[in-house]
């Protein structure tokens, strides 16, 4: 079938635009039903292929004679590389020595070579232009918080300038007041040098006024004079100011002591294709997937499950501020409750085990370690819901808007804001505002994926927030609308979904083909799904409070 034709199309005569094609002009490249090959080959009858439409661009056209212009050219000398035929052959023109080739066995070389050059551009070079593209997107996705870092740096240094700088600013001040203290000391010392002599003149008056009214002639007499002693004033203390002198500013010496931002630079790095080598180690879906065991969680609306390990299987419902953590033999290990006692909207695991958790209530989302629970995201006018710890060891947090007009998803590093995804390159959302779930993961590519029960979509974003492909279940054969809710990726790359109202789980593949139905597992409303490092799944069953493990993989 011609790959310009879908499944479903139907191929019409191209003359009269009704009739269903029954045959094709080889030469003219034209469908024809019965009636319009009379029509088409009017003209010139001779020049006109006509074989059945399956059959259609079989037959080889091959280029006209020079010098006998009636006839075709079926061959080529490849010393000459011109083409000849029969007549040039017979009529001893040609040298005989030269070796002849058959152009259909050219053609049929080209056209396998070219087919190799299709496959090799589609499967090998349009690929690594892609990963070349998608890493520049990621570059420029994360320009901006590179730059921050680089003025965080700087302004680091500021505060450490600053900080040098007041610290000897404030030195010196010290050294201002300690001079200050030492010039009163020494003024003071002065001052009561000349009031103990004030005092002793003032006694010698008063000692001068008693002789002066006395009569007695002996104290008269042994007077003895004390103004020449007091005729000797006493020095003058001179006192320098201290002074500062400050240095002047060199601006080659600031810039020295500030430092300098290294110019721009760019250089351009040879890449070497190299040939991606196939996969061996695919895992196909089994023809009929089954339940390994069944996990009774004892919760209600059970909503979501995630995993850890094999003894880590962390649960949680839409009606308690409980998080239960089991073992895949469904043995309860422990219990975590919610700081206030709000119900979760959702829970994801680090790495390291530590538990997150995200409370509509406080517009926050909460970590736990080792019984410990702190505050990491705390929203203004957004809600968190649900949560995706990525392989970076980022945190991936669906959000709505107050009025439920918009969502988002918003990437951090910690409690550092990192990337916000929300329009697509047209200035569209991508994502539904209504509140409706949004359970987000990351495929082992580092797409983002988001089941937007709202629009009845998976909705797929590279790491730099382009949108891939959008998953609607258009082609399904349930009776249901598509209402994806729970989703997860594996070691495939596949995309798995819950169907809520089907009953069953879909399979993408990364592109956003369907591949499948889990569907024979007796699964009552499938939500919250989650895959170990075995490519085992689970999924939670809403109503019953169960989690089953699903082996769906050879």
């Amino acid at each position: 079938m011609d790959p310009h034709y879908d499944a479903q199309d139907i191929a019409r005569c191209d003359l009269c635009e009704i009739a269903i094609v029954q045959s094709y002009c080889d030469f003219c490249h034209v469908n024809l039903c019965k009636p319009c090959i009379g029509e088409h080959i009017s003209d010139d009858y001779t020049k006109h292929i006509i074989v059945p439409f399956q059959q259609r661009r079989s037959t080889l056209i091959y280029p006209k004679c020079e010098k006998h212009p009636n006839k075709p050219c079926e061959f080529q000398c490849k010393d000459c590389t011109i083409f000849l035929c029969s007549h040039c052959l017979a009529s001893k023109q040609h040298n005989k020595e030269h070796e002849l080739l058959k152009l259909d066995e050219i053609f049929n070389e080209k056209k396998d070579h070219i087919q190799k050059d299709k496959e090799e551009i589609k499967k090998q070079l349009l690929p690594a232009y892609e990963d070349i593209a998608s890493e520049l997107e990621n570059q420029i996705a994360n320009i901006d918080v590179d730059y921050r870092k680089l003025t965080r740096e700087m302004s680091k240094h500021r505060e450490e300038l600053h900080r040098e700088i007041e610290n000897e600013i404030n030195q010196r001040e010290k050294e201002i007041d300690e001079n200050k203290v030492k010039h009163l000391s020494i003024l003071k010392k002065h001052l009561e040098e000349i009031k103990q002599l004030q005092s002793l003149m003032q006694e010698t008056l008063h000692d001068l006024n008693e002789i002066m009214d006395s009569n007695e002639t002996t104290p008269i007499i042994h007077y003895s004079s004390k103004n020449q002693e007091f005729s000797k004033l006493p020095p003058k203390v001179i006192v320098s100011m201290p002074r500062f002198i400050p240095k002047p500013i060199e601006k080659e010496e600031l810039c020295s002591l500030i430092g300098k931002v290294t110019p721009l630079s760019t250089t351009l790095e040879e890449r070497v294709f190299t040939a991606k080598k196939p996969n061996t180690s695919v895992r196909e879906l089994l023809d009929e997937p089954e339940v390994l065991n069944t996990i009774k969680t004892g919760l209600e609306e059970l909503v979501k499950v995630t995993c850890l390990n094999e003894e880590e299987i962390w649960t949680t419902g839409k009606t308690t501020a409980e998080i239960k953590c089991f073992n895949t033999q469904g043995v309860l290990k422990k219990t975590t409750k919610t700081k206030l006692g709000n119900v979760p909207i959702d829970i994801a695991v680090y790495s390291d085990g530590a538990l997150v958790y995200s409370d509509w209530v406080t517009r926050t989302v909460y970590k736990v370690k080792n019984g410990q629970t702190e505050e990491i995201i705390s929203l203004q006018g957004w809600r968190p819901t649900n949560l995706c710890v990525t392989s970076s060891g980022d945190l991936l947090v669906t959000m709505f808007n107050d009025d439920f007009t918009q969502s988002k998803v918003v990437r951090y590093s910690g409690s550092k804001l990192m990337q916000t995804i929300q329009f697509d390159d047209d200035g569209q959302p991508l994502y539904s505002g209504n509140y409706n779930t949004k359970y987000i993961t990351e495929n082992r590519n580092l797409d983002i994926c988001v089941a937007d029960m709202g629009a009845g979509a998976v909705v797929v974003v590279n790491q730099a927030g382009k949108l891939r492909f959008i998953y609607t279940g258009t082609t399904s054969t349930k009776k249901e609308p598509f209402k994806p809710i729970g989703i997860t990726t594996d070691s495939q790359n596949r995309i798995l979904t819950s169907d809520f109202y089907n009953h069953c789980v879909r399979i993408l593949d990364v592109d956003g083909l369907f591949l499948s139905y889990i569907d024979n597992c007796d699964l009552n409303y499938p939500y919250g799904l989650c895959v170990d490092n075995d490519d085992s799944l689970f999924v939670c069953e809403q109503v019953k409070g169960n989690v089953k493990r699903i082996r769906y993989l050879k």
